[in-house]
C-alpha cells in the first residue's frame, strides 16, 4: 500500500514549522518518528494533504530537570533515549519501568515520546502513564504556548484537545511525593503487542498510613486513557488493607470501565483483567511506598 499524494516540508526550526502548521491548518500532519502516521497513510486511514517533517529541528529532543523535581521531556525525545536515561531511572522509576512496554525495540528507535502522546492511542501506555501521573503538555503555535492538564488533554479516539495550528514541544512529569508508591501491568497477546488491558497506579500515604492520594489509570479499555475515579474514592482516606484493595478493584472494573469486544477479547474479559490488575497494581504500589521490596 502507498499514501495519497501530499505536499512535503522539513522545517529547521520551530517557528518554521509553525508557521506551516499555521498556514496549512487541518491539512496538516506533524511527522515525528511515523511509527503510527506512517502506517496509517499507507493503508490509507489517513490523508493529509500536507506532512511537516519535525526531524530536522534541533531543539526538541531533551530530558530536563524540571523545578518541582520531576521531569521536562522535549517531544521528539526517542524513546529508546527515555528508556536508557539515568535521570529517568532516578526522578521517575515509574517512566524507567514502563518504557520496555512500549512495541518493539526498532520501533522505540524511531518513535517519539511526543508523538505517541499526540496520537492519543487508547491501547498506549504514555497517555495513560501522563493520566496516572497527573502531568501536562505544551502546546504551541503562531499565536503563543499553552499549558494542557492530562486530564483535559485527552477528547476521545484518537483525539485530542490540540488546536489544528499546534504542536506539543514539550511534557512535564511531576516528581512523586514522599510516601508514594507506583506499578504498571499489562496483559498483551504477545509482548511489545498493544495491551488488551494496562493498568497505572500512583498512590500517597499520609504520616498515618491512610491513603492521601491515588490515581488509576487504565488503558485499552475505553476511547483513551481511563481514570477510575470509583476506585480512588474507595481508596482516599483509608488504610489500604487486602479488603480496601479488593473493592477498588471491583469498582475498577464494574463501575469505571465499559470496555469494547472485539477479535483479541471480550468486554468480560477486559473486565476481569481490569480487576486483577488492579489489585496486583495497588498491592505493588503499597509496597512501594511502604519501603517494601516488590516482586513482579
Amino acid at each position: 500500500m502507498k499514501p495519497p499524494p501530499f505536499d512535503y516540508y522539513a522545517p529547521t526550526t520551530l517557528d518554521e514549522a509553525l508557521a506551516l502548521m499555521s498556514q496549512h491548518g487541518y491539512g496538516a500532519k506533524a511527522l515525528a518518528g511515523g511509527q503510527s502516521l506512517v502506517p496509517t497513510m499507507n493503508f490509507r486511514l489517513a490523508a493529509p494533504s500536507v506532512l511537516i517533517d519535525l526531524n530536522r529541528i534541533p531543539d526538541l529532543g531533551y530530558i530536563r530537570t524540571a523545578s518541582d523535581g520531576g521531569l521536562l521531556i522535549g517531544a521528539m525525545t526517542r524513546h529508546v533515549q527515555v528508556e536508557k536515561s539515568p535521570k529517568v531511572l532516578d526522578k521517575l522509576p515509574l517512566l524507567h519501568a514502563t518504557m520496555p512496554n512500549i512495541a518493539h525495540p526498532q520501533i522505540r528507535y524511531r518513535g517519539t515520546f511526543g508523538g505517541s502522546i499526540a496520537h492519543a492511542d487508547p491501547a498506549a501506555e504514555l497517555p495513560a502513564l501522563l493520566r496516572a501521573l497527573g502531568g501536562k503538555v505544551k502546546a504551541q503555535s503562531t499565536r503563543g504556548s499553552r499549558w494542557i492538564e492530562a486530564d483535559d488533554f485527552f477528547m476521545g479516539f484518537f483525539s485530542t484537545a490540540l488546536a489544528e495550528d499546534e504542536l506539543i514541544t514539550e511534557i512535564h512529569l511531576p516528581a512523586l511525593p514522599p510516601r508514594s508508591g507506583w506499578a504498571i501491568e499489562e496483559m498483551s497477546r504477545r509482548h511489545g503487542d498493544f495491551a488488551l488491558v494496562g493498568v497505572f497506579a500512583v498512590l500517597t500515604l499520609d504520616a498515618n498510613g491512610r491513603c492521601e492520594s491515588s490515581r488509576i489509570a487504565l488503558f485499552g479499555v475505553g476511547d483513551g486513557p481511563v481514570l477510575a475515579e470509583t476506585a480512588m474514592g474507595v481508596l482516599r482516606g483509608e488504610r489500604l488493607t487486602d479488603e480496601a484493595i479488593r473493592a477498588a478493584a471491583e469498582a475498577a472494573a464494574q463501575k469505571d470501565v465499559d470496555p469494547p469486544s472485539d477479535v483479541h477479547a471480550t468486554a468480560a474479559y477486559r473486565r476481569h483483567l481490569v480487576q486483577v490488575l488492579t489489585k496486583r497494581t495497588l498491592t505493588q504500589a503499597i509496597a512501594r511506598a511502604t519501603g517494601q521490596e516488590v516482586t513482579a
